[in-house]
């Protein structure tokens, strides 16, 4: 599937930033356990503290827009797919185990994670509204395709930022497929589910 890195901002994730680094590395796949990178901008005693215990590296520079700073921390990854949090919300670990072997894929140049993707209608309203994009909890991208789009906006912090990276995947011919965690939900609570569960379901947003 490539190789694969987190990037996790302390700003986007807030006081939850522990519960997203602990889902990462609880998967329960001994074999897999990519780079994170954790940026910001102020440096904290905490981080120290997450970087021993999560086996992350932390980025922090303090002068750069929370555009500025993912680019910069895609660009040291140097890995085929970025995994990108999207909101303070954490994903539960089991989903990582499960959402990895999509990677696999090479017809597809990202995924929203964990959310479904807005109709053409409510987009085309968001639009018209100038309001942002729904967020999903995390974003998984090619880097390649990240570079094909410029990056996220070097001088856009917070929200504004990462909505309009989704924008630009919305308006590019980008090979868009969402995971959806509610279907995974759904699957492993059903009561005639008493085998194995099966895979959650994709949604192609096109």
């Amino acid at each position: 599937m490539g190789t694969v890195c987190f990037i996790v901002d302390a700003s986007v994730t807030g006081a939850l930033l522990p519960r997203h680094l602990r889902a990462i590395r609880q998967t329960g796949l001994a074999d897999l356990t990519p780079p994170v990178i954790v940026t910001g901008t102020t440096v904290d005693p905490r981080l120290s503290y997450m970087e021993q215990r999560y086996q992350v590296h932390c980025l922090i520079t303090p002068s750069l827009p929370l555009g500025a700073r993912i680019n910069q921390a895609a660009y040291v990854s140097q890995a085929d797919w970025l995994l990108i949090a999207m909101q303070q919300q954490p994903l539960e670990a089991k989903f990582w185990g499960l959402f990895y072997p999509q990677l696999e894929t090479c017809t597809l140049d990202a995924f929203l994670i964990g959310s479904e993707p807005p109709r053409i209608s409510e987009r085309l309203l968001q639009c018209f509204l100038g309001s942002g994009v729904a967020m999903p909890p995390y974003i998984a991208i090619r880097r390649a395709w990240l570079e094909c789009l410029g990056g996220l906006d070097p001088e856009l912090d917070e929200v504004a930022a990462l909505s309009d990276l989704l924008q630009r995947l919305y308006a590019c011919p980008t090979r868009l497929q969402t995971f959806n965690l509610e279907a995974l939900r759904l699957s492993h609570d059903s009561p005639t589910n008493n085998t194995s569960p099966e895979p959650p379901r994709t949604t192609p947003t096109r």
